[in-house]
């Protein structure tokens, strides 16, 4: 069995667990989960109090007794989930570190995030145990102590509810991406206010619902990583010549010769000698060190990517471009993904007549993505699609310009590939964690360099492939998105006071 052979059974395995998590992620399979007896026929309406009546907004902290060597429990606001109550309680630090300039809070408190967007994602949690009875955290957290006869997870998924966050958003001050839900709005806000026992069933009842919906979304979410290691392997057979069949191996089995990799990249490079319109005399590019490269199936060079594309710069943004009469559409790193253009933003910026030789981006350009303070962004690319003309590019876009007869989707796909990610960290790495690129280190990148009909039928391949998957990622994210739709419909028909409802049968 061929490398392809073993693809095509691993993706008909692969598409068979992904039908069967979709099968208990899909609408259906939830609404099943959502089989329901009415508990209470109608909930009689809870009285409305302020929050500060249920619950110490802010409390002060006693920082003083706690000793200054005592190991005490950390969290940032990354260790606190979005919309789905976690908290992670793994980090201690010495209190006498964190007794200044953090928020203090204890074991049962609610956390809520004051700052957007955390606020606007949900990011709040009831605290679990900490070390040694103390914790603390972020200083963008509300903390809410509940009181006598409000129950901790109560006031949590009230105060996590979307209607709540929705109408928070409203009130929140400050400046834009330092906008924040001032305390006093906290302290003020209303909750309906059950009876205690009455709040631990409400409770209980919500947990039931919520732990078949966690089950979907887990599943879902589980097809997620799949299609993600999925694309991972498409990408890696391909670059290494098993996702169809080579053109060396089409040669032997049909009697004939063909044009092999090194002889288009001779081919290539005699092209652009002949042509050659620069400043100063043509310089012959330089051969790969291939001695840490992987062996190429046969038929495949090696080359730099530079020997059969033009690596180009862009614009640089300053002041004296707002005084150039031409202005021209231009392309950011907003507006780059990894395979994906987003041009739904699309500034201008002034152009000088000379330059447009060099800025101008043509269809079937490539566009890399110069500096990312991400390992896993840094380098991330798409082709361009011409539809936006003229345009041009900022400097930290890098635009490769392919020789015609190499498609620039195989190139991509070695960039995108597990080995070409590989290659573009390690050059773009440096010691200051911000990692870079530059118009010489992509021209240095080394590209496996197949015949010119073997690109295109791992092309096509790849193509195939990937749209599947595109389709599955789409159906995944569309039940994702219901999961929670539910969960905050349930959220508000519980303290409205409309219907109480709980599950009848066992979650599948």
């Amino acid at each position: 069995m061929n490398g392809g052979e073993k693809l095509e059974q691993a993706e008909g395995s692969l598409e068979a667990r992904v039908s069967a998590s979709l099968a208990d992620g899909e609408a259906g399979r939830i609404t099943r989960h959502k089989s329901v007896e009415i508990l209470l026929d109608h909930l009689r309406p809870y009285p409305s109090m302020a929050i500060e009546d249920v619950a110490e907004v802010n409390p002060r902290a006693s920082k003083a007794l706690i000793p200054e060597d005592l190991p005490v429990s950390f969290v940032p606001m990354t260790a606190v989930g979005a919309a789905d109550g976690s908290i992670l309680v793994k980090e201690t630090r010495p209190a006498g570190e964190v007794k200044k300039g953090f928020t203090a809070f204890l074991e049962g408190d609610v956390l809520f995030a004051k700052i957007t967007p955390c606020m606007e994602n949900g990011k709040m949690a009831v605290v679990p145990a900490l070390e040694n009875g103390y914790g603390f955290g972020s200083t963008e957290f509300h903390v809410l102590r509940p009181k006598s006869g409000m129950d901790a997870k109560y006031l949590y998924y009230y105060v996590s509810s979307q209607a709540f966050r929705s109408e928070a958003e409203r009130y929140m001050t400050g400046a834009v991406g330092q906008r924040r839900v001032p305390t006093t709005y906290i302290k003020e806000c209303k909750i309906p206010v059950a009876p205690p026992d009455q709040q631990k069933r409400i409770v209980a009842e919500i947990e039931k619902q919520f732990s078949c919906l966690d089950e979907a979304v887990a599943n879902l979410k589980r097809v997620k990583a799949n299609l993600k290691r999925y694309k991972a392997a498409v990408l890696k057979a391909a670059v290494e010549g098993r996702l169809v069949e080579t053109e060396a191996e089409l040669a032997r089995r049909e009697g004939r010769s063909y044009e092999t990799g090194e002889q288009l990249l001779q081919r290539i490079l005699e092209t652009r000698r002949s042509q050659w319109r620069g400043k100063g005399k043509y310089k012959e590019p330089a051969a790969p060190d291939t001695t840490d490269l992987p062996e190429l199936p046969d038929g495949w060079v090696w080359a730099l990517l530079g020997s059969f594309g033009d690596v180009i710069g862009g614009l640089t943004k300053n002041p004296k471009r707002a005084t150039l009469q031409k202005k021209l559409p231009y392309l950011r790193v907003a507006n780059v993904y990894a395979n994906e253009l987003r041009l739904d933003e699309i500034e201008e910026i002034g152009v000088a007549d000379c330059e447009l030789e060099k800025l101008l981006v043509h269809k079937g350009d490539l566009l890399i993505v110069e500096g990312n303070g991400s390992p896993d962004q840094i380098g991330r690319l798409a082709i361009w699609d011409g539809s936006i003309a003229p345009c041009v590019h900022q400097n930290h876009l890098i635009k490769v310009r392919l020789h015609r007869e190499c498609a620039p989707e195989w190139v991509m796909i070695w960039l995108m590939s597990p080995d070409g990610r590989n290659h573009v960290r390690d050059v773009a790495s440096s010691t200051s964690g911000l990692y870079t690129l530059s118009v010489g280190k992509v021209s240095d990148l080394p590209i496996p360099l197949p015949p010119v009909n073997e690109q295109r039928r791992i092309i096509a391949e790849v193509d195939r492939r990937l749209s599947i998957i595109r389709e599955t990622e789409a159906q995944v994210e569309a039940n994702l998105q219901r999961a929670e739709r539910m969960r905050q419909a349930f959220l508000s028909s519980v303290f409205s006071g409309r219907l109480v409802t709980r599950i009848r049968g066992q979650c599948a």
